[in-house]
């Protein structure tokens, strides 16, 4: 069964691609996921992964950004796990591709920052997230899990335009920590998930997320009211008992004709109603209605009396 993040990423690598922003997104691809190899007197670059519309999804930014059609080469793994492997290699115009997307610099240096025209651009910035998702984001499922987004980094300058990128444009109220060999930049609202969800593209997702987080929180609510009345009927049920001890011990000792009226209406009733409730007792006590504290009162006087008797 697919995972509520697989489904994310499926939904995502089946949107259109744009021309004007596959750049970005393939950009966030090659920087987080990219291999740069030099065989032969030749550059290639290799990005590898076990989900085949991920692989596809690389393929076509290339296609459409580049004109370039890259290599998709599909191998089994021979361990444990039997999931076949997708490598996607570029192997025309690597470091021509790789400096228009500022991965390289002009003196081919490796630059791990988001390029200022994505910083700058909320579309771009849009595309690039979706990139980054893609590439190493994940989404807890909200129907089992507590709510948690995250997109992992290597670099903590790249992890930081990610938290930029977030909070600047979207108000996702991102935070970022750092996490084994690298960073994550992660979402803990439930809102803001959501959010996010929908700034990628992914608005299945995000109405899945919406629904099951509904349903979630109205469970919830109702587990609260139902402990709550829970809590309640054990309380009166022991407050009850003690009022009943109370009462016995008054009526062994001296008899409950020898009480003022008042105080022998209500603790008869007591004897009689072990389950009532305070505003069950104050109904139907029978120089009642009273009020509850009225009731109360009269059942503080017989525990006073039957201290008393203790002693």
């Amino acid at each position: 069964m697919a995972s509520y993040a697989s489904a994310v990423k499926k939904e995502l690598t089946s949107l259109k691609v744009h021309p004007e922003h596959a750049k970005a997104e393939l950009a966030a691809f090659l920087r987080m996921n990219g291999v740069l190899n030099f065989h032969d007197h030749q550059f290639s670059l290799d990005i590898t992964t076990e989900n085949p519309a991920i692989a596809r999804r690389i393929f076509t930014l290339i296609k459409s950004a580049y004109a370039v059609e890259p290599l998709l080469i599909v191998s089994r793994k021979m361990k444990l796990k039997k999931n076949n492997q997708y490598l996607v290699r570029l192997q025309t115009n690597v470091k021509g591709i790789l400096r228009n997307l500022e991965i390289l610099d002009k003196n081919d240096d490796v630059v791990t920052r988001v390029p200022n025209r994505i910083m700058r651009s909320r579309e771009g910035a849009m595309s690039y997230l979706r990139g980054a998702f893609l590439a190493g984001g994940s989404v807890n499922n909200p129907q089992t899990s507590r709510y948690h987004l995250e997109i992992y980094s290597v670099y903590k300058d790249h992890n930081d335009d990610l938290l930029k990128l977030m909070n600047h444009y979207f108000y996702l109220n991102a935070k970022t920590t750092r996490r084994r060999h690298g960073y994550i930049v992660y979402l803990k609202e439930a809102e803001k998930i959501g959010d996010f969800l929908h700034v990628v593209g992914a608005l299945n997702a995000m109405l899945s997320f919406e629904d099951l987080r509904i349903m979630r929180d109205m469970r919830n609510s109702v587990n609260r009211l139902v402990n709550c009345d829970t809590a309640n009927l054990k309380k009166t049920a022991t407050a009850a008992a003690k009022q009943v001890e109370d009462i016995r011990l008054i009526k062994k000792k001296n008899g409950l004709g020898n009480l003022p009226e008042k105080l022998r209406g209500v603790a008869q009733l007591r004897l009689d109603n072990p389950e009532l409730s305070l505003k069950g007792m104050a109904q139907q006590v029978p120089d009642g209605p009273i009020s509850k504290s009225g009731v109360n009162h009269r059942f503080k006087k017989l525990h006073e009396m039957a201290d008393s008797l203790r002693k």
